[in-house]
């Protein structure tokens, strides 16, 4: 089992920025790639980035240049560096753990970007 408990999100005006962390607990070493998914209202969940356990990234394609993921393995944790917010980013955003087994999900964290 991973437990995963999302901060950072908040209010902010067009242009500015925002960084969310994650942070895992239980059994970390089984976590092989961690990412960042975002539900906007009416919307189906989308991948914002992801990192593998190597430091492979990707990115959705309307965030890249943006926004930047990182991982610090020996802090268990994964950040998502948010730069020129636009409205259209507007969502909940959701930390994702895989392992082999499962994905696991945190409970998320609204981020919302007012023009």
């Amino acid at each position: 089992q991973v437990q995963l408990v999302e901060s950072g999100g908040g209010l902010v005006q067009a242009g500015r920025s925002l960084r969310l962390s994650c942070a895992a607990s239980g059994s970390i070493s089984s976590i092989d790639a961690m990412g960042w998914y975002r539900r906007a209202p009416g919307k189906q969940r989308e991948l914002v980035a992801l990192i593998t356990s190597g430091g492979n990234t990707n990115y959705q394609y309307s965030v890249k240049g943006r926004f930047t993921i990182s991982r610090d393995n020996a802090k268990n944790t994964v950040s998502l560096q948010m730069n020129s917010l636009m409205p259209e980013d507007t969502a909940a955003y959701y930390c994702n753990a895989q392992t082999r087994q499962a994905g696991y999900w945190g409970q998320g964290t609204q981020v919302t970007v007012s023009s």
